[in-house]
């Protein structure tokens, strides 16, 4: 066919168009913003590196450079998030610098509309500002290139902020989490994959029928792109033999039982799998959510006593669920990981496709593992 495979090729054949996440807006806007601290000009548009090395250019919205004692400089960025219908699609992401104790590196502040981590089992402990891991690195990165360039010292502190986050918050799932006042900024590779469902779960089955006709017997379907990369690592597969099913598990399923190929590898993230495993085939936030009592009920499958699993039944997120369980050396990863297995077996049953089942963490670490398991 000629067809280019993988994400690459589900984002071409779906037709639609990518944009940029939160923590890339917010790194744009806080280079602008130190370089102007450094040199009294903004740079406009202002270029940052994404972690997979694209350099997307980004155009300000909003300036502002403060003199005298106590100088600050605030940059703002109009978040563009393509054609995914993203709650923050057009929301103003600002950064303020200002100069921070020598020898500190970068501090963050949650400014007005970014939320505050206020419960367990979220990659950032309570107290601080919700702005994730990878945001975070990407913004310490853009400050070395500055200090580097500018002759600066790389010791700020960067307050990001957005305006009516606190009010757009209240459509996501951050109040539950335990972030309170606001968005949360996220992003693991700078880039939002946009998830119109029928153009995506075409772009699915386009996926599909191209590692078919490249010959790939084996296939993985991820959740995204630290799945992704896992799956890729663990198995050495081909990006052809990727798919990017998003939050569209169902989708992967039901087409390769009509059009089968001998080995599925399932990847994603465990509150994500968790859902898979419970049964459900569609695993957005909207529409599915990590029952905490199943996993309860795994966990004591799993030899957990009955606080464990009262523990894991009140846990706030499937992340703090895992890290009580593997604490008590209660295998949750992994049951999750078959449960999940059953599940994808159940809809393709019928159908010579084989399945195993990869659970990850933030970071990446496999958590769980199911082997495979087939006709």
């Amino acid at each position: 066919m000629g067809e280019v495979g993988g994400r690459a090729g589900q984002l071409r054949s779906s037709g639609l168009r990518h944009g940029w996440t939160t923590g890339a807006c917010a790194t744009a806007a806080t280079k602008a913003a130190y370089r102007a601290l450094l040199t009294g000009a903004f740079p406009d548009p202002v270029v940052i590196t994404l972690p997979k090395g694209q350099r997307p250019g980004f155009a300000l919205a909003a300036e502002e450079l403060s003199g005298g004692p106590g100088r600050w400089a605030t940059a703002g960025v109009v978040k563009d998030a393509g054609d995914d219908p993203d709650v923050t699609h057009g929301a103003l992401v600002r950064s303020t610098v200002r100069a921070g104790e020598p020898g500190a590196g970068v501090v963050f502040r949650a400014g007005p509309g970014v939320g505050t981590v206020t419960k367990a089992g979220l990659p950032l402990p309570v107290g601080e500002p919700a702005i994730n891991p990878v945001p975070r690195q990407m913004i310490r990165d853009a400050v070395a290139e500055v200090a580097a360039e500018c002759g600066g010292s790389g010791d700020v502190v960067v307050e990001v902020s957005i305006d009516h986050g606190e009010e757009l918050a209240r459509s996501t799932w951050n109040p539950r989490l335990g972030i309170l006042g606001g968005l949360s900024v996220l992003g693991t590779t700078g880039i939002v994959v946009p998830y119109s469902c029928s153009a995506w779960i075409d772009s699915i089955r386009r996926g599909v029928d191209v590692a078919r006709a490249a010959g790939r017997t084996h296939v993985a379907g991820c959740t995204g792109s630290t799945s992704e990369k896992v799956a890729a690592a663990v198995h050495g597969l081909p990006e052809d033999a990727l798919l990017d099913m998003g939050d569209f598990a169902g989708a992967v399923l039901k087409y390769l039982k009509r059009h089968p190929v001998p080995r599925l590898t399932v990847a994603g993230g465990f509150a994500k799998l968790s859902k898979l495993a419970a049964g459900h085939l569609d695993l957005h936030s909207a529409r599915s959510q990590v029952d905490q009592g199943y996993l309860a009920g795994l966990a004591r499958a799993g030899g957990a006593d009955e606080e464990l699993a009262a523990a894991v039944a009140a846990a706030n997120t499937g992340l703090e669920a895992i890290q009580l369980c593997r604490a008590a050396g209660v295998p949750l990863g992994d049951l999750v990981a078959e449960a999940a297995r059953a599940t994808a077996l159940g809809v393709l049953v019928g159908s010579p496709v084989a399945v195993d089942v990869i659970c990850i963490d933030r970071a990446g670490t496999i958590v769980g593992r199911a082997q495979p398991l087939g006709p």
